[in-house]
């Protein structure tokens, strides 16, 4: 596998969010988050800390309008910023997978680094908030972050009610299978993991 740093920095402008993201995909979990977002901050650094990114991830938005615009554009940025730094994706394992507790709830996360964007979400939330944030936001956030890492993404919560639970079980599920899935192959240092040759759609 190449020693490259495997590192991406993503600036994206619009008319309702600005947002600049610097990523490390080998580092040590640290995480510098302000998306003006309290409970997205804390989820952020959750799957930073549990994928072992370091990330910084700055984020102004309308948040005057409400929350959407801002927290899919965190996820475009974020999912651009993976597939910058993943480059050819050679010598990685390629799938990844997870199933995560978090006291009543427990999440699985699936992941195929395959240039083929996807997601399947079967997360019901019981409360339509968390805080100040509409639980059905958490959907568009990882479809945004899936499409545009170019991943195929399986969440499915397996038991839970407490919004907030059900909300941590995913990121942090997701954080453990991006971790498997962005890891070097020892068995395979220098190939790209499909008998195409590449991965791409």
């Amino acid at each position: 596998m190449t020693t490259a740093p495997r590192r991406a920095m993503i600036a994206r402008t619009t008319a309702e969010t600005e947002i600049r993201a610097e990523l490390s995909l080998d580092g040590t979990g640290r995480a510098e988050v302000e998306t003006g977002i309290g409970f997205l901050d804390h989820m952020l650094t959750a799957l930073a800390r549990h994928a072992l990114l370091d990330l910084r991830l700055q984020a102004k938005g309308d948040l005057h309008v409400d929350f959407h615009h801002t927290t899919e554009d965190v996820g475009i940025v974020l999912g651009q910023a993976i597939r910058q730094a993943l480059g050819e994706k050679r010598g990685i394992r390629r799938y990844g997978h997870a199933l995560v507790p978090m006291d009543e709830a427990l999440a699985e996360a699936a992941v195929d680094i395959s240039g083929r964007p996807f997601l399947a979400w079967s997360v019901p939330f019981a409360r339509d908030k968390v805080g100040a944030m509409d639980t059905e936001l958490f959907e568009e956030f990882f479809r945004a972050f899936a499409y545009n890492a170019g991943i195929t993404l399986h969440l499915t919560l397996k038991a839970g009610g407490n919004a907030h639970h059900v909300a941590e079980a995913c990121f942090k599920a997701l954080a453990r299978a991006l971790r498997m899935a962005v890891e070097a192959d020892p068995r395979a240092p220098d190939q790209v993991p499909s008998t195409k040759g590449v991965l791409e759609a």
